[in-house]
Formats: C-alpha cells, structure tokens, sequence
C-alpha cells in the first residue's frame, strides 16, 4: 500500500475558524475548545482526532436536540463524501472516551433509527479580545511564571493555571439554552470610553509581562537539569581484535545491543543501528565517526571469541575533545556474555551521569534471554535482516525461529521476526494477506511475554494502518512505542507515516523532523520525510530534502525514485524520468 492514502482519507482534513471571539465548552470534568479543536479531561488532554472532536462540537452546539445520521455528516463533512462508517467509528470513540455522567447516563444517546443527541448540562466561557477585569477568575494571581505546557503557574500558590482562563468571562448556560452574544451595548461602546479603559489595562499588562519574564527566568535558573540538553551517543560495531578471526555477526550484535539498552530512555539518544553499520571498516577512526554522526560520544570497541571464551575492550570517548571517558577490558566465558553487557552498560550510564528513572533504569539492565544459544540465534538474524533483500530477510525469519525454540519466553526474537514479515509485506516481497497475520501473532505474542517492548508495539501499529485499516487501534499502538522509547527514530518515522496518510500533514511533518533528528543519517527516515513534504505540497521543500539525501548517499534508489515522483506533481516530466531511471540502475 502506498503513501497515497491521504488521498483516500481526505475527510481527515479539516478548516477551524480561530476567531477573536470563540467559546469554551464545559461539561463536568470535560473542557471542549473550539477554536482549536481540543477536548480536555481534568486539564489534561484527550488524543482525539480533529473530526471525532468536531464530531463532538456538533452534538454539544445542538445539545438537547436529536440529530440523525445525515444531520451529523452534512455538519461535518461539508465538502465531502464519505461513507456513514466514518461517523459511526467517530461516534464509537466520542462514547467509549467520555463514558457517562455522574448521574449514570451517558453523555451521548442513541435514539433508535432517529440519531443521537447530547444529553449534559453544559456552561459557556467566551475568550474576548479584551479582558475585562471585572469579569477575570478571581483566582488567579498575576503574579505568574509561563511553565512549558503554555500554561500558568501562580506565584502564590504554585497552581498551574491554563492559558485559557486567563481573562476569561463565564456565563451558565441551562441545557438547550442559545450561545452567548455580546449585548449591542457593549458593542457599541464609544471610541472615548475604550481609550480611558486602554490606559490601565496597558499598564497592568506591561508590569505583568515584565514580572512573568523575572518569575520565568528565576524559576528556570533554580531547575538547571530540566533544561539541560540530552545527551547524545554512537556505538560503532564492535571490531576483532586480529583481522583473520573476523564474526561480523558478533561485531555488530554487540553494538546493536547496547543500542537497544541504552536507547530506551529520555536521557539519551542512541544512533541507531541503521545510522551506524556503516563504521564496521577495520581501519575506521572512531572520533571521525563521532563528528559525522554529530554527537557527543562514541563507544568503540573490539571482540574475540576462541572457543568458549570471550574478550571484549571497550572505551567511553567525548567527541568534542578526544578525551576517553572510560576504557575497560574482560575476559569472560561466551555464556556469560550478558554480564560483560550489563557491566559495559552500567559504566556507560554511570560516565555519562545519567538520571534514569526506575523503570529506565530496570529496561537498561534487562535481560531478554538468558540462554546464550538463543542470544547466538537472534544476532545471526538480525544480522542477515539488515541485508534487506528478500532471500536474507527470509533467512532471519529463519534464524528467529530458532532462537525461539531455543527459549519461547524470547520476546525480543517474537517483535524481531514480527517486523521481518512487516518489511516484506512493505517492500512486496510477499502477499499482505500472507504475512501481515504473520506480522500481527508474533507482535502480540511478544507483548504477551513482555508488554513495555516498544518495538511489537510499533509492528502493531503499522499492521493496523497499513493492513487492518484500524487507524484508532495502531496510533494507540505507536503513542505507546514512544512514550516507551521516546528517543527512538523508527517509532517517531512510523508514527508520521499514519500521520501523513491520514491528511494530518502539520503533524506528520513534526513526527518526522523529530524522527531525522534523533538519526539524521539514516537515508529512508530522510526520503519518507521527502514523500511527506510532497503529500503536504511542500513541493519545493519536498526537492531540497531528497537532494540532501542523496549528497548522503548518490545511490540510494528511493531517494531518486521519490524525487521522481515530485517532479511528476510538477509536471516536469524530463526530470522525472531521469529521476525514476537512476533509480532503477
């Protein structure tokens, strides 16, 4: 399937009208904005996509009357047709998000072949242009500092205060009651009165303003680790210690699991294996490495196995000066190939000074196997996965298998064979209908065994927007992958993929510049972002981005298949074909 879904899911786009004068709904602990289509739970807000929330604010706006099916669709999708599955899948998760009122009865009411109606009492705050002072929650301090959510915190008594109250003026209104207008008084108020008015409320808005950037910069001085940046790291493939006794499935397994360990937190971004496999040259320099992939500190290192045993030199260097932050040596039977892992693991976080939480911490020390015949099988797998050809791709489903007979519990090898059939249904290497199911057990199963493994979670995701067509299901599925690995590019790639084809392009573009800068040399994280600009129609943006891509790399076919694809939006059609057949080279 093809990055051209938005087109199929058009009704996904929508206008807002973010005028001077717009409303705030509330109904129990539920805060509706129009303006900015955002649906909030006790301060909190609900991920709700921007028609379920419209969806929403049709019923609200008629609360008390009973819309039927067309009503609804003719309200929300004025410039579209659409099938009425759409409004039921929205009308599904308005009711399952909302529940009932504190009276027992639900929120929404389904009227049997008639519609639906809005059933809560529901009060209307007006944000004005202007403030009136009288009219101000008597709460709030002025004395405030903006805190990063866009909120307030008032100085007296530390509460965080939304944005939208500030200035508000709140009049209830009963159940079926119209919306607030402005009196024609006051609207009519003469130039005169507005100007003695204006005098003191500038004033008091300048003095605010200046005691908002005191509080804001005191109080961020007080809190430096909040602020500080993330730390960033390479690990390179291992290297052998004497040429001729080469594994390069040991070499770049070991890299490939510290990446894993070290990669599941917020402290630190780990270059991905995908960004680093290129630095496995015998003569490779280290800190060059470090200075292309534009971090802070490279972990280099080398690996022997003879037999059983096994010798492993790793050292910790700062990239900015050379300096070697940590070096260790050890020598250890291949069975306890794990506590060499956890050790090199513990002394990385602890050189780096690290501030892992609890569960960060427990993820970093994990285990997810201790059978070392299993562990063997994985890398091997892996390793032939990174090849990406459909033969290879084959052997590592194979290899997977493997490590799984040798220990069913293995959920790494479960996610790992469940993304190796994702990739051939992606790349049609294989039927959908074939491997998708596939794709879908083994993610499931992995979540079973284990379910803070971010990378099921996101195979999940993929399978159900690309497969199942189950959009709510697989955002749920990628929004828990990167609150699980939030430093993670190949989530964040994903996540703006179902983003892109759902229409919902401002969004995707974020997700994906996030994912470009978490692994800014990967070359599909910057080609996709190039099909992203494009369905964005960013065209001209869409060209700078798979140019740079392939200054990175002159070959990479799909950068010059996508580009080929731009020029024919363009209608340059010359181009396009010189693209499409570089491509095919």
């Amino acid at each position: 399937m093809s990055l051209d879904l938005d087109l199929l899911y058009s009704d996904f786009n929508f206008t807002m009208d973010k005028s001077s004068y717009h409303k705030i709904y509330e109904f129990e602990n539920f805060r509706l904005d129009t303006a900015y289509l955002m649906l909030y739970r006790d301060s909190e807000e609900i991920p709700l996509v921007p028609k379920a929330v419209e969806t929403l604010l049709v019923l609200v706006e008629k609360r008390g009357e009973i819309l039927s099916k067309d009503d609804l669709m003719e309200a929300i999708w004025t410039d579209a047709v659409v099938e009425e599955s759409n409004l039921s899948k929205y009308l599904h998760v308005l009711r399952k998000t909302l529940g009932n009122q504190e009276n027992g009865k639900p929120f929404i009411e389904t009227f049997r072949r008639r519609g639906y109606r809005f059933n809560a009492k529901v009060s209307v705050s007006d944000l004005l242009p202007e403030a009136n002072s009288e009219k101000t929650n008597q709460n709030f301090v002025p004395l405030h500092a903006p805190t990063k959510d866009g909120a307030i915190r008032e100085a007296t008594t530390g509460k965080v205060v939304a944005l939208a109250d500030w200035g508000r003026k709140t009049e209830i209104v009963e159940e079926k009651s119209p919306p607030v207008t402005l009196p024609s008084a006051q609207a009519e108020e003469s130039p005169t009165s507005r100007r003695k008015t204006f005098l003191p409320v500038a004033a008091i808005s300048l003095l605010v303003l200046a005691l908002a950037f005191f509080a804001f910069n005191r109080f961020r001085s007080e809190v430096p680790v909040k602020n500080a940046p993330i730390k960033t790291i390479g690990i390179l493939p291992f290297k052998p210690l004497a040429a001729e006794n080469r594994d390069e499935v040991l070499e770049i397994g070991m890299a490939d699991t510290l990446i894993a360990r070290l990669g599941n937190n917020r402290e630190i971004i780990v270059s991905p294996l995908s960004s680093v496999r290129k630095y496995n040259n015998l003569e490779q320099d280290a800190l060059q490495a470090g200075r292309e992939l534009g971090v802070d500190s490279v972990l280099d290192g080398s690996v022997q196995r003879r037999d059983d045993k096994i010798r492993v030199n790793v050292r910790l260097i700062k990239v900015a000066d050379g300096n070697l932050l940590w070096t260790g040596t050890f020598d250890e039977k291949f069975t306890d190939i794990f506590v060499v892992q956890d050790a090199i693991s513990r002394r990385v976080e602890s050189a780096l000074a690290l501030q892992l939480s609890g569960d960060e911490k427990a993820r970093l020390e994990k285990r997810y196997t201790n059978n070392a015949e299993a562990y063997e099988f994985y890398l091997r797998g892996r390793y032939h996965f990174f090849k990406l050809t459909p033969p290879e791709v084959r052997k590592a489903i194979a290899f997977y298998g493997q490590a799984i007979e040798a220990d069913p519990n293995y959920a790494l090898a479960f996610a790992a064979m469940a993304d190796a059939y994702r990739t051939m249904a992606i790349a049609a290497h294989a039927s959908s209908k074939e491997v998708c199911p596939k794709a879908q057990a083994q993610a499931t199963r992995a979540l079973e065994i284990d379910e803070s493994l971010a990378e099921a979670h996101v195979v999940l995701g993929w399978i159900g927007f690309l497969y199942d067509l189950d959009w709510e299901n697989a955002e749920r599925q990628l929004k828990r992958a990167i609150e699980l690995a939030p430093n993670n590019s190949e989530t964040h790639r994903a996540y703006a993929h179902l983003l892109s084809s759902a229409g919902r392009h401002d969004e995707a573009l974020a997700e994906s510049k996030r994912a470009r800068e978490l692994a800014p040399l990967t070359l599909i994280t910057a080609t996709l972002d190039g099909y992203f600009l494009l369905y964005a129609g960013h065209y001209d943006e869409a060209i700078a981005r798979l140019n740079k891509t392939l200054e990175l790399d002159p070959n990479f076919w799909a950068a010059h298949n996508a580009l080929g694809r731009v020029y024919i939006v363009l209608g340059r059609y010359d181009e396009a074909i010189s693209a499409i057949k570089r491509a095919e080279e």
